[in-house]
């Protein structure tokens, strides 16, 4: 099951993917790279949240183990 930082790492990626599109189409090479930046940031705390959730899960399996 997904944790907040990976739900949040996919939405700031959508958001930076829209935000590239309607650069691209109004010709805004600021509003661009901003979706950029929001895209890389995005993939970066997906990241960080799915380690943070296999981190978990192998302690709980260390736990599991260690009570039978």
């Amino acid at each position: 099951m997904l944790n907040k930082d990976e739900v949040a790492g996919k939405t700031d990626q959508i958001k930076g993917k829209v935000k590239q599109a309607v650069g691209r189409a109004t010709d805004d090479p600021e509003l661009e790279g901003e979706g950029i930046a929001d895209e890389a940031s995005g993939e970066v705390q997906e990241g960080f949240g799915t380690v943070k959730r296999k981190v978990g899960n192998a302690v709980k399996d260390v736990g599991d183990a260690i009570k039978r």
